[in-house]
């Protein structure tokens, strides 16, 4: 196993929060004096047959620790599916059929496969000491946490008060999850920042069941292709991982510069410094942003579909981009930065290509404005400085120069 520091610094890399960062250190240094792996939890409900790169934040998470000689548990929530996660939902969530949630749950396999080393991971369901539970244990079990502290969830206050049903079924929601992470006799679990809740209890109950309490490691939840909400199918703002080679480049291609560095953090297998010195050498020039960013759209095809098909998809994108019927005598204008990103509509307008920022919004959101090539929708979008070919309507382009 790696040095204790060593291990530190990549678990830590790209989390919200970690609790408590004492208790992992105290957990890996015995990890290591021992010779012992420690079990790392990540759950998942199969409640849609199809995994996009928001979902593989934790699985990036796991590889890392099964990398560093962890055992890494993939629990599939077939029983908790049946119920449906309420973190964040305004209303109580229609349940799943078993049917559904056993098709889901084998595309999850097959999908997160290109990630993990499915021969190093254990794939568990939490069906397999649930079903066995009888009535009487499930009422043992919630006599372990009480209706107030379940009522401190956001979630539920807030349904509460503006009178939304709240169904008996939802509290077992977290119950079971926690309960999960206790059959597991988990050391480490893994979750996004909407899950704390059900986390901490499973924390809670460890310690009601006379086990130490897993480490909490929360990562943040990825914003999808319009750069402001949580990457969702539902939004067609995704980036499916069993998407064709071409989809997968193209749509990453799509992100804004800014959030492209979020990507290479909870994406990327690059070493942290490397992605530190990659924005320096983009924010001074050394490095055209939309090359950092073929760079990371051939990274994530590689990762799902293997490395010929990133680098034909790179070959495809570019010949795409090449073809495209740009002037010859495109003006170029030096712009100033405000600050160290600036919204694209501002700099529409000191580049001549927008009359105010307000068109330049209305612009974007039309689907009128190209930035490298690549259109753009999202008005409030924000860029990094660099050089950039901006075109605007049918027939207005500028390239674009920081000062």
């Amino acid at each position: 196993m790696k040095d204790l520091e060593i291990q530190m610094e990549l678990l830590k890399r790209g989390a919200t929060e970690v609790i408590s960062e004492d208790e992992l250190r105290k957990k890996l240094a015995r990890s290591i004096k021992e010779s012992k792996p420690l079990k790392v939890k990540a759950g998942f409900d199969p409640t849609a047959p199809d995994l996009h790169l928001g979902h593989t934040v934790l699985i990036q998470k796991m590889k890392q620790f099964q990398d560093l000689g962890h055992e890494t548990i993939f629990l599939i929530g077939d029983f908790t599916g049946m119920i449906g996660d309420p973190s964040g939902k305004s209303e109580t969530r229609p349940a799943l059929t078993p049917e559904q949630v056993k098709d889901n749950a084998q595309t999850y396999m097959e999908q997160v496969g290109k990630i993990l080393d499915l021969s190093k991971t254990k794939v568990v369901f939490n069906s397999t000491w649930m079903s066995k539970m009888s009535s009487a244990d499930l009422i043992q079990l919630a006599a372990r946490y009480t209706v107030a502290r379940m009522m401190e969830r956001d979630d539920f206050q807030k349904r509460y008060r503006e009178q939304r049903p709240i169904s008996v079924h939802e509290f077992l929601y977290p119950l079971i999850q926690g309960y999960d992470s206790v059959a597991l006799k988990a050391d480490v679990e893994l979750g996004g920042t909407d899950q704390k809740f059900n986390l901490l209890v499973g924390r809670e109950l460890q310690k009601e069941y006379g086990q130490e309490p897993q480490v909490v490691i929360m990562m943040p939840l990825l914003e999808g292709t319009d750069g402001v909400n949580k990457m969702s199918k539902s939004l067609g703002n995704y980036i499916g991982i069993s998407e064709t080679p071409k989809e997968i480049f193209g749509k990453t291609m799509s992100i804004s510069d800014l959030m492209m560095y979020k990507y290479y953090e909870l994406l990327s297998d690059r070493p942290s410094d490397e992605i530190y010195r990659l924005r320096d050498d983009v924010a001074e020039g050394r490095v055209h942003p939309m090359e950092a960013k073929k760079a990371l759209a051939q990274e994530l095809v590689a990762k799902h579909h293997g490395a010929q098909a990133a680098k034909e998809a790179r070959e495809e994108f570019e010949r795409q981009f090449s073809r495209k019927e740009t002037p010859d005598d495109v003006p170029e204008v030096v712009v100033e930065w405000e600050s160290d990103t600036m919204p694209l509509a501002k700099v529409m307008v000191k580049a001549g290509v927008a009359e105010s920022v307000g068109e330049g919004k209305r612009l974007i959101k039309q689907g009128g404005v190209e930035l490298d090539g690549a259109r753009q929708t999202d008005p409030e979008l924000r860029v990094v400085p660099g050089g950039y070919l901006i075109k605007a309507g049918k027939r207005k382009y500028v390239r674009v120069k920081p000062l």
